[in-house]
């Protein structure tokens, strides 16, 4: 990982440390959306929510941003970041806020107003129907928490929907815990190489590219035939917000949005 661009730019990141799971930002697409926000940085507040290493955040520092607040609740990314910020020599500008990203510290944390509100939040978590609306509600409230000319982002994996296993009767089965966790044990994580700038292959963890890992639950679900499952479509409009501005590459989407005035 690297910083792309500004002050900072050509400069790389410490790796990740061993054993942590995570899905970084590839570069190809952390360009294009400081593409769609090019002048949006300069001397502004702006909060990066489910920072990891700070890939994005630092990036928004390099660019100008005079106030950058990075939240992460894992301790093992939030040395990483640390490390980072302290690399790049930017403590006076950058700050980890370690906890919660769902929580009331990171509201409490955030600039008021924000210009700059970007959230990467884990893609088991939007994909589950029981976490999205938490997700949901607190990227609302992050909205509300911008100036009149700012933008929120939000990154989700592309196509966006959730699904629920059902019988033959339609009705939806309910799994016993426990299982899925078990489900893939032994079996090697999906991976797929980017070519990034013509410069080299990155490996870029998809979070299991997660129609192929679904495939392949099928296959564990029932033998000789596939499982039937409901699908529906998310909705992505935020309360008190316009938008959304969708952006899609390939198996990952960024979705822009601003506040609305109070009187609407």
């Amino acid at each position: 990982m690297r910083i792309i661009s500004g002050e900072y730019r050509r400069r790389r990141l410490h790796p990740l440390p061993k054993g942590v799971e995570t899905r970084p930002i590839p570069d190809m697409v952390k360009e294009a959306m400081f593409n769609l926000l090019r002048g949006h940085f300069e001397d502004v507040g702006v909060i990066d929510v489910f920072a990891g290493s700070g890939s994005v955040g630092l990036e928004m520092a390099s660019q100008g941003a005079s106030r950058v607040v990075c939240v992460e609740r894992d301790r093992r990314m939030v040395k990483t970041l640390e490390d980072n910020i302290e690399m790049l020599g930017c403590g006076d500008r950058v700050e980890v806020a370690c906890c919660d990203a769902l929580g009331p510290a990171t509201l409490s944390r955030c600039p008021k107003p924000a210009h700059i509100v970007f959230m990467d939040p884990p893609y088991p978590m939007v994909r589950d129907h029981d976490d999205w609306p938490r997700v949901k509600k607190q990227f609302e409230r992050l909205i509300g928490m911008l100036d009149e000319t700012g933008y929120a982002i939000i990154r989700t994996p592309w196509p966006f929907y959730h699904r629920e296993l059902i019988d033959d009767e339609g009705e939806a089965i309910v799994e016993e815990s426990g299982k899925e966790d078990k489900k893939y044990k032994g079996r090697p994580p999906l991976e797929r190489k980017e070519l990034i700038e013509g410069e080299e292959m990155v490996e870029i963890d998809l979070d299991g590219d997660w129609e192929a890992e679904w495939a392949r639950e099928a296959d564990d679900k029932k033998d000789g035939g596939t499982p039937n499952y409901r699908t529906w479509d998310i909705s992505l409009e935020m309360e008190g917000a316009y938008g959304p501005e969708t952006h899609v590459y390939g198996s990952t989407a960024i979705h822009l949005y601003m506040r609305k005035p109070a009187a609407e």
